[in-house]
Order: structure tokens, then C-alpha cells, then sequence
């Protein structure tokens, strides 16, 4: 492998995304010969390439015709970035008028390889405030979103998660404890909201919401984080619970989803 020093840049990654550029722009299945021929490249570099990008499922050989074309694994990540771009657009404004109404510093977020990944927000006025930085991963069995977020994944997959990326303990609070975890979720999804009582950071305490596509399919979570002197348990009650939900139940409307009668908010005890 080849690079630019000054830029860092790999050539043959450079090289198998104009490959994926080629195929993606003439959009018909073209044969190597064809691939070579438009990329400059000679044969035996593009079969190379072909064929690491296949076993990423970034592109599919046809068995009968041995043409290539884009695989799946292109349109899942389109779709994710896609979403990504698309709520954030929709949501922005609701956001902004939920930091106006609580004056506390609001973020969304989607789940991402296990982990949450927090894609917008949008800052209180306070003095002291708590953020998360765009772009910014997280664990997710300990944050408020991470946690709805997780109660809405299917047990194969949520085993999975917590196998892989373990329950680190951050504070005392922290559930470590899978089958604990499990009753968390459970709770969260009869009552419609998460909430984070310091089990991430000590002092902070964040409360967040499920985000639903037009399929119904809970693809981000809202949250509001505050100091624990702030978010009591009188304000989240009197007002921070149906302003968030509300604000979430607005961006899912917004979004398409359409099934917003089955949509509750519990009473249930906050701890």
C-alpha cells in the first residue's frame, strides 16, 4: 500500500472507492474488462480490489453473467446516513423549542455497532450545562438514550451488545448486571422514557425518549441532561417528561409515523 505522507492518503482505498464511484454512476452490471477500460487501472489491480470489496459485501458478482454491480452493504449505510441527515433536518426546529421550553441541553442520538452516537444538539443557556460532542460515541447500557435505545432491540442482538461492548462500570450507579439491564428495559419500554439517574457521570442526571420512523421502528432517541439540582424529580414531572415525549411524538409524526394512539406515557415511580 502506497500513501501520501502529507495527506495520509491510501491509494488502493482511493482506488476501490472510484471503483465503487464507476459502478455506482453507470449503474448496469459491467464486466472486469469494462471496470478496467473507464478506471484506467489494469486488470489483475481491479480483480484485486473487486474482490476485497466483495467480501465486504460492497459489491456483488452476478454467478451467471460474472458482471459486477454495488452490493447491499452500499444501500445500508446510504440508508443510515440518510436517516441521519433526514432527522436531523426534521428535528431541529422541535429541539430548539424544547431547549427553549426547559432550558436544558437536548441531544439525539442513534445506536450504532453497539454504541450511541449522538448526532444533533442543541446547548441550554445555563452556566452549567452538560453536552455531548456531535459525532461523539458513547456506551449505551449507562446513558439515557443508549438505554432506550436498547430497549427496543431484539434479544439475539442486544445478547449480542452487551457481550461484545461489556457493562463498564462509570459510578456507582452504574447496571452492570445484564439481567438488571433487561428489567430496565423492560420498564422503559412500559413507560415510554429512559432515564440516566448518574450512572454515567456522578451529579448528572439525563432522561430521554424513542424517536419512531414511518415503519414504526425506533431508530433515534432524544434526551435532555441536566445537574441533579436541576432535574428534580418535581420539574421532571410537572413539566420535562410530557414536553420531552411530546417534542418526540412531533419529530416520529413528522417522520411518517402514523400509529401515535398506542403512544403512552406511564405514571410510574421516576427511581
Amino acid at each position: 500500500m502506497k500513501s501520501d505522507k502529507k495527506g495520509q492518503r491510501v491509494q488502493s482505498v482511493e482506488r476501490a472507492l472510484y471503483l465503487l464511484e464507476i459502478l455506482s454512476q453507470v449503474g448496469n452490471p459491467m464486466t472486469l474488462s469494462d471496470i478496467s477500460e473507464k478506471a484506467g487501472l489494469n486488470i489483475s489491480t481491479v480483480h484485486r480490489l473487486l474482490h476485497t470489496l466483495i467480501s465486504h459485501q460492497f459489491v456483488q458478482q452476478d454467478l451467471n453473467s460474472g458482471r459486477y454491480r454495488l452490493g447491499l452493504r452500499i444501500f445500508e449505510i446510504g440508508s443510515k446516513a440518510l436517516y441521519s441527515l433526514d432527522i436531523r433536518q426534521v428535528a431541529r426546529p422541535d429541539l430548539q423549542e424544547l431547549v427553549d421550553t426547559c432550558n436544558e441541553t437536548v441531544n439525539m442520538a442513534i445506536l450504532d455497532q453497539g454504541e450511541v452516537v449522538y448526532i444533533e444538539q442543541v446547548e441550554s443557556t445555563n452556566m452549567i450545562k452538560m453536552f455531548a460532542r456531535v459525532g461523539s460515541r458513547g456506551p449505551a447500557h449507562c446513558t439515557g438514550a443508549g438505554k432506550v435505545l436498547l430497549s427496543y432491540v431484539e434479544e439475539p442482538e442486544l445478547t449480542n451488545i452487551l457481550k461484545n461492548k461489556g457493562m463498564a462500570s462509570f459510578t456507582p450507579h452504574t447496571i452492570t448486571e445484564p439481567n438488571q439491564l433487561r428489567e430496565e428495559l423492560s420498564l422503559i419500554r412500559e413507560r415510554g422514557y429512559s432515564l440516566d439517574i448518574e450512572e454515567m457521570e456522578e451529579g448528572v442526571k439525563c432522561i430521554a425518549a424513542p424517536i419512531r420512523d414511518h415503519e414504526g421502528r425506533v431508530i433515534a432517541a432524544v434526551s435532555i441532561s441536566g445537574p441533579v439540582a436541576r432535574m428534580t424529580e418535581k420539574r421532571l414531572k410537572d413539566m420535562i417528561i410530557q414536553n420531552l415525549t411530546d417534542t418526540t411524538q412531533k419529530i416520529s409524526i413528522n417522520l411518517g409515523y402514523q400509529n401515535m394512539s398506542s403512544e403512552r406515557v406511564m405514571d410510574l415511580p421516576l427511581a
